[in-house]
């Protein structure tokens, strides 16, 4: 049975003028029209500025790389998706019956999109402000749990704590090719994750900076994927 969402709304500390637009952030598209897709849309896009924006103000002398970085680790399908579960959110989405045989309540990419879909929804309700304030109090463990030197740990260690947290098999680093003479040698290094198909390949002088800079290129593409 689906709870009503003026429910969760009362859980998640929040009242909608317009509670129409809460009902439609909980619907899939499953449902066919009136579904949350482009509240999700915009959601995702004041999500990303309001830990962009806190994230400047926490590490003033974080690179622009590194900031990245630690939005990403923050702003994902799986960070957001074990939000949701917090919340007990699958317990309000409004699904197809197709979605609701096989479980969409439980799946992080439809439990992720349903919270952003939330944030889209509180911005058009209420506006920038007390959206923003939401979404902090919403973030505030995990911006809590960040520590300074988390943007500088080398990409090997980044990468390994990002499967971890997933519960994920560690990333498996193939040395692929030696070149060069004794004292001037090139290794290339593929990277593989188990949450993406494609791999990367780095270079470097030694082994463990060709996994280095196979892991950055790791990062970045899962960065670049949301995934």
């Amino acid at each position: 049975m689906i709870r009503k969402p003026e429910i969760l709304a009362g859980k998640l500390g929040l009242k909608f003028n317009r509670p129409q637009l809460l009902t439609m952030a909980l619907t899939h598209r499953s449902m066919g029209a009136g579904n949350n897709e482009r509240l999700e849309y915009l959601g995702d896009s004041v999500l990303g500025f309001v830990i962009a924006q806190q994230l400047f103000e926490l590490f003033p002398t974080a690179e622009e790389g590194a900031l990245s970085r630690l939005r990403a680790s923050l702003v994902n399908q799986g960070s957001l998706a074990e939000l949701a579960r917090l919340h007990n959110l699958g317990d309000y989405l409004i699904l197809g019956s197709g979605e609701l045989k096989s479980g969409g309540f439980r799946r992080d990419s439809i439990l992720s999109d349903a919270l952003e879909a939330i944030m889209g929804a509180l911005l058009l309700d209420q506006g920038i402000d007390v959206c923003r304030q939401w979404i902090l109090a919403l973030f505030a463990d995990k911006l809590a749990e960040l520590k300074a030197d988390s943007w500088s740990k080398d990409p090997k260690t980044r990468l390994q704590e990002m499967m971890q947290a997933r519960r994920k098999d560690l990333p498996v680093y193939e040395l692929l090719t030696m070149s060069g003479v004794d004292h001037a040698q090139v290794f290339d290094v593929k990277c593989t994750v188990p949450v993406c198909q494609e791999a990367t390949i780095g270079t470097g002088i030694s082994r463990k900076k060709a996994e280095q800079a196979a892991a950055e290129k790791m990062l970045t593409l899962l960065q670049h994927k949301d995934i």
